[in-house]
């Protein structure tokens, strides 16, 4: 994860259309220092659950999905999550890894429920495929095996998946320096402490390692609390719902800049409270705030990262 520290750290101190105002920064942390508004992992009970291996594995398909819902106004990641959650319940077998590898995109509307084809359907459809093939040639069919052969550790969590499976490598080149933000690894480490309430599977020596996970929700938040400022340009594109293109300078800064933004909130609260806040807690917060807020306008970009 120190790779994605201080890929975006670079990103922040080079960027072009977003910048980070530290007054700003100053006033959120002064609102929240002796209370983080603390979030359930699961507090809209839209996840499944069952204190084992299905859980991993339903987290797995769930996080290899997790990205670009904006283009259909109705879709959105409950539906997603509580989605799955259902056609689990009605049958156990539905995410077996030779299942999973031949999944189409009707099939996955049907798991689903959902009445019309999804953003980037067939991108969805090839992940689904992606995960059902290594985990039967690498884990034996198991996301579980995952998890166990990191040794309670967060990170290793996260550059195995990333090694493994090439949908999860969330990276890219700015201004000729390669950044790493691997939102989708990140989130699958965070959902599984977070589902098992850091015990069990869920028990990572290292979850403090993990960042926030760069989507298009904290970056809007983080805007509007005034941490976050854009280029007139920038903030015109995202109020027009103009599409701003996967990899362009403004893209990686919203996503970039996010992540050293929230690192600097983490490290003054520490430095005021003597406090450890983790990076997740503070992503939680962040984005049950704008989910809390939907005429919150955010960035619109296609892509299978987030």
């Amino acid at each position: 994860m120190e790779e994605v520290r201080s890929s975006s750290a670079w990103v922040a101190s080079h960027a072009s259309h977003v910048s980070i105002d530290s007054e700003g920064l100053e006033k959120v942390v002064s609102s929240v220092e002796n209370s983080i508004p603390k979030v359930e992992w699961n507090y809209e009970g839209i996840h499944y659950f069952d204190n084992g291996p299905l859980t991993i594995q339903y987290l797995f398909v769930l996080d290899a999905l997790n990205f670009c819902f904006w283009p259909d106004k109705d879709l959105n990641y409950d539906d997603l999550a509580s989605g799955l959650k259902a056609a689990l319940e009605n049958d156990k077998s539905v995410f077996d890894a030779d299942r999973l590898q031949k999944y189409t995109g009707p099939d996955l509307r049907q798991l689903l429920k959902w009445p019309r084809p999804l953003p980037l359907e067939d991108e969805r459809v090839r992940l689904m495929h992606e995960v059902g093939l290594e985990l039967e040639r690498s884990f034996g069919g198991k996301a579980s095996n995952i998890v166990e052969s990191c040794g309670k550790s967060a990170t290793k969590l996260v550059s195995t998946i990333a090694r493994h499976f090439p949908g999860f490598r969330d990276h890219t080149v700015y201004k000729g320096h390669q950044v790493f933000l691997y939102k989708r690894a990140q989130i699958f480490a965070a959902d599984v402490w977070g589902a098992f309430k850091g015990q069990g599977y869920g028990e990572f020596s290292d979850v403090g390692s993990i960042t926030i996970f760069a989507d298009y929700i904290v970056p809007a938040v983080l805007q509007q609390l005034g941490v976050l400022r854009y280029s007139s340009t920038l903030a015109n594109n995202i109020e027009s719902n103009k599409e701003i293109g996967s990899g362009t300078e403004e893209e990686v800064e919203l996503r970039a800049c996010s992540i050293y933004a929230v690192e600097k909130m983490r490290d003054l609260i520490q430095k005021r409270t003597g406090k450890q806040v983790l990076s997740v807690e503070l992503d939680l917060w962040l984005w049950a705030y704008g989910i809390s807020n939907p005429s919150l306008k955010h960035h619109r970009t296609l892509s299978i990262y987030y």
